[in-house]
């Protein structure tokens, strides 16, 4: 009798029982993705929508279907808009120079991966840009930057430099607020490369130097292969910060001067809700373009990541 119940205990389970290791992973992560489908998914949706209407958002939509994206990128009879034009060279040049962040924290992150004295100090000051705030860093580089006040006009007054005006310059502020940039997204790329040179396998390490190898051999056939994931994770969050860079163009010059420091996403910010704009469609428009722009660099690094797996098997 208790071998027959036995044998029909299986079959009594319930079908949560019976898949309870295919299904408890997905149920821890429902709310994670509950929250992004309704802040990420569905408004990138929405932004879609509104990009062929004209809106004001609060009226009614009026549908106007490519007419935005044609005034956009001056396609027909249209002539490109100049803010659009300005401010898309200006997010190359972030995406350029920011790019700067990832070997900068790779080799900060090598120099800190020592066992010496002191080494907690100097891990903990070049630590202290990533807690700051962006608006604080914009704030600190602003007070730096002052023509008369600031300390790098200090500086160069040592040097016997003339003073000179970064942020009040139309050639020289987005230059000047990349750098403000710069402090802090080192300081995240240097944690990535500090966390990946901590998984470094000693074995490979043990092994390459009784081969005679050290230095820069050292460096690009054995510690640079095995940091691959951390160099992915710091190329695609650096690409998107500089293809998303907002407030400190906002606290340091609010997109002057005469316009010279706007990015997309500063200009999409003005024509959406700033006090001149209002243009719900326009603004969403140019989100759009920014999202495809920022997709596809993220494909591509994709794409290489797999190809040098693949290649690799």
């Amino acid at each position: 009798m208790s071998s027959m119940t036995t044998g029909k205990a299986p079959a009594s389970r319930s079908w949560y029982k019976r898949n309870e290791i295919a299904i408890t992973p997905w149920l821890f992560m429902l709310p994670a993705m509950l929250f992004f489908a309704v802040y990420v998914i569905i408004p990138i949706g929405q932004s879609f929508a509104i990009s062929f209407h004209e809106w004001d958002g609060l009226g009614e939509k009026t549908y106007v279907g490519t007419a935005n994206y044609e005034r956009l990128l001056g396609i027909g009879d249209q002539k490109m808009d100049r803010k659009f034009e300005t401010s898309f060279w200006n997010n190359l040049k972030w995406l350029v120079l920011y790019l700067l962040a990832v070997p900068a924290g790779l080799f900060i992150a090598l120099f800190l991966n020592q066992t010496v004295r002191g080494i907690r100090l100097y891990k903990s000051l070049f630590f202290f840009p990533f807690v700051i705030s962006q608006v604080v860093v914009g704030l600190v580089f602003s007070w730096f930057y002052l023509p008369r006040e600031g300390l790098l006009n200090a500086i160069l007054a040592v040097f016997g430099a003339g003073p000179v005006n970064i942020l009040g310059d139309p050639s020289m502020a987005t230059y000047g607020i990349i750098v403000a940039g710069l402090w802090p997204q080192t300081a995240y790329c240097m944690i990535l490369y500090l966390t990946g040179l901590n998984a470094v396998d000693p074995e490979q390490v043990e092994a390459a130097r009784l081969d005679g190898a050290k230095g820069y051999k050292m460096l690009w056939y054995i510690i640079l292969p095995q940091l691959k994931p951390a160099t992915f994770i710091a190329f695609v969050v650096t690409i998107i910060g500089a293809l998303r860079s907002f407030d400190l163009i906002s606290v340091m010059t609010n997109g002057g001067p005469f316009g010279s420091t706007r990015v997309l996403s500063f200009y999409m910010f003005e024509e959406s809700l700033s006090e001149f704009g209002f243009r719900m469609g326009y603004g969403s428009a140019i989100a759009v373009v920014l999202f495809f722009i920022m997709l596809g660099f993220i494909a591509y690094f994709l794409y290489s990541m797999w190809r040098d797996e693949r290649g690799a098997h």
